[in-house]
């Protein structure tokens, strides 16, 4: 079943730490004051970000549902379709920009724990 905001909102609400920051064309996800995601609500797509080959590998396989963002400090950040992805993905892909971002400390505690 396709994802939709309010999967993603969900998603975001079970990690340790995060703090949303709303902006006029866009929301931003940060933990401990280093940002993981954005969500555009208009175009309903978040960016997260990922490490540079995810995000060359996640683009060649799919290019329907991702698309390359940007690339800064080492990391490749995707926009991520909503409507073109499912739930567990979203939960994947989220996790694993929270956790490249998250201080060592919550990494550890939080494990491999996913968010539901």
């Amino acid at each position: 079943m396709p994802t939709e905001i309010p999967d993603f909102l969900e998603i975001v609400e079970q990690l340790p730490e995060v703090t949303r920051i709303d902006y006029d064309r866009y929301s931003k996800f940060d933990v401990s004051g280093r940002t993981f995601g954005y969500l555009w609500e208009p175009t309903r797509t978040v960016g997260l970000k990922q490490t540079v080959a995810e995000q060359i590998a996640l683009v060649a396989e799919r290019p329907e549902v991702f698309e390359v963002q940007f690339t800064s400090w080492g990391f490749g950040w995707v926009v991520v379709h909503l409507e073109r992805l499912e739930r567990d993905e979203l939960c994947e892909l989220t996790f694993e920009a929270w956790r490249l971002t998250a201080p060592g400390v919550l990494v550890e505690l939080r494990a491999d724990v996913l968010p539901e």
